[in-house]
């Protein structure tokens, strides 16, 4: 059996938790296998249920008048990560850098902010996306940022390439330099696949993945959020089983009014996603990306909660 082959038979056999208590023994004494699949299955079989959620906000989702107000309430619910909008990060970097001094939050992934978008027909547009999201992956390095995300391109922004191989093509070629100068800076890019009213081009989770797969750059990654893949997905498990270890970032809100998770109610259930980033041993930030209905100083500590309720289940 080839090693590609013999790969995907691992990753498959470890589906089942008697198979993942066996396979240890197994493993530790199987050495037909070479050193990248070792590697593989000793990542993939620590891999279980005793994972962390590390939950991140935007800088809306907490009450209070200025970051230090903020970040009180969110180390106070156990909220480690601060997902910082790209606009204006720049000239914030020292302002954010001292309000986190001393405190268990960092910053998780920089959303957007950018202008222009790569996709576009016209040179000046898609000069204007390199380099002001360059301007942002600096700031993001200098703040820790897990990466930097983007769309390559939203349904409102024309005139736009045709959505062909040539465009992926070129997409993929200019991601690249800039994941490689994402790499010099210490972060990444991030790939967010959008619902189709949102973004015709990129919406699932796995298509996000592959393009990923495709660059094999170290600096391009991908996220999914739970929000958009209502609408795009089967499998809010498949979906993260499938990025693997591109999954970089997940956004999450209610599931019909992208509000705070549990203001939809039973609709808000994310138990088969949490199962899909425990089997891939997924250990970075699900980062709140949503709107509130109620009063935040209840909604917000009511929607930790939930989360972290429906993390013990999955």
């Amino acid at each position: 059996m080839d090693t590609i082959n013999r790969r995907r038979f691992l990753k498959a056999s470890l589906a089942g938790a008697a198979l993942v208590t066996a396979g240890r023994t197994a493993f530790a004494s199987n050495e037909s296998l070479d050193f990248e699949e070792k590697n593989y299955l000793s990542r993939n079989l620590s891999h279980n249920s005793s994972s962390n959620l590390k939950l991140s906000f935007q800088e809306g989702i907490a009450p209070g008048k200025n970051l230090r107000e903020k970040f009180d309430f969110m180390e106070k619910h156990g909220v480690v990560g601060f997902e910082p909008s790209g606009r204006g990060l720049v000239g914030r970097v020292d302002e954010i850098k001292n309000e986190l001094k001393g405190r268990n939050i960092k910053v998780s992934a920089t959303c957007a902010g950018f202008e222009g978008f790569p996709l576009s027909t016209e040179a000046d547009v898609r000069k204007k996306f390199t380099d002001t999201i360059s301007e942002i992956i600096v700031a993001a390095g200098q703040l820790g940022s897990t990466g930097v995300i983007f769309v390559p391109a939203f349904t409102r922004q024309v005139p736009v390439m045709p959505h062909t191989q040539e465009t992926r093509d070129f997409l993929c070629e200019e991601i690249n330099k800039l994941g490689n100068f994402a790499v010099k800076h210490g972060t990444k890019l991030i790939f967010e696949p959008l619902n189709r009213k949102e973004a015709f081009y990129l919406r699932q989770v796995g298509d996000a993945a592959s393009i990923c797969r495709d660059i094999n750059n170290p600096g391009v990654t991908c996220m999914g959020d739970f929000w958009h893949m209502t609408w795009e997905e089967n499998s809010d498990s498949g979906a993260f089983i499938s990025a693997d270890d591109y999954l970089q970032h997940v956004h999450i809100a209610s599931r019909k009014r992208r509000s705070m998770p549990g203001e939809d109610g039973a609709a808000d259930n994310y138990v088969d996603g949490f199962k899909g980033l425990k089997k891939i041993g997924y250990d970075k930030y699900v980062s709140f990306e949503c709107g509130c209905q109620g009063d935040r100083e209840v909604v917000v500590p009511a929607a930790v909660k939930l989360l972290k309720k429906q993390w013990e289940e999955a």
